[in-house]
């Protein structure tokens, strides 16, 4: 069982960033373009303002441990998507189940009435896959060839979502992807 999970924003102040790289260079982010961002990477990217530009970040803590992070990407938009960074130690734990509840309400719950949520991944990484169908997304397309890693392989991706009328009404309504043959 998963302790009490806290999400905090990312206030970008100084110490924060140590903790930030410390995550990121402390883990491997296999599903991840880049499995291994290099301090400099990290540190570069945060002074552009990579971690707050049209972008909503969140520490995710357990018992006042910084396990991972939540990067909600184009934000101002009506169909937001998200990251998540976990860290090792709390992998297979059901820590990603609460924490894509925790996104999909915290999108819903927003003024200005979000549409939808997109989620990717690598169709190899299994553990989301099975997450994002646990937490109520509707797989909604198998992409090929469509993730690029940074070692220049490619991989295949899936599309998963979850639109407003399913989280609001309780329900998975589903797609119709194979209605016609084309």
């Amino acid at each position: 069982m998963v302790s009490e999970l806290n999400i905090v924003k990312l206030e970008n102040e100084s110490n924060e960033l140590n903790e930030l790289v410390a995550l990121m260079t402390n883990n491997n982010w296999e599903y991840h373009p880049d499995p291994k961002p290099s301090v400099e990477q990290i540190v570069k990217a945060y002074h552009k303002g990579w971690y707050q530009e049209d972008r909503e970040t969140f520490w995710i803590e357990i018992d006042n441990r910084k396990i991972g992070l939540i990067i909600i990407h184009d934000i101002i938009d009506t169909i937001p998507s998200f990251d998540i960074r976990l860290d090792n130690s709390v992998r297979g734990r059901g820590v990603g189940t609460k924490v894509v509840n925790w996104i999909t309400n915290y999108i819903f719950g927003l003024p200005d009435k979000k549409i939808r949520i997109e989620a990717y991944t690598r169709s190899d990484n299994i553990a989301m896959r099975k997450t994002f169908n646990k937490c109520g997304f509707v797989k909604e397309g198998y992409l090929r060839n469509a993730w690029e890693n940074n070692d220049g392989s490619i991989s295949d991706s899936i599309c998963y979502a979850f639109i407003r009328s399913d989280w609001e009404n309780k329900e998975i309504t589903p797609i119709r992807l194979n209605d016609l043959p084309f």
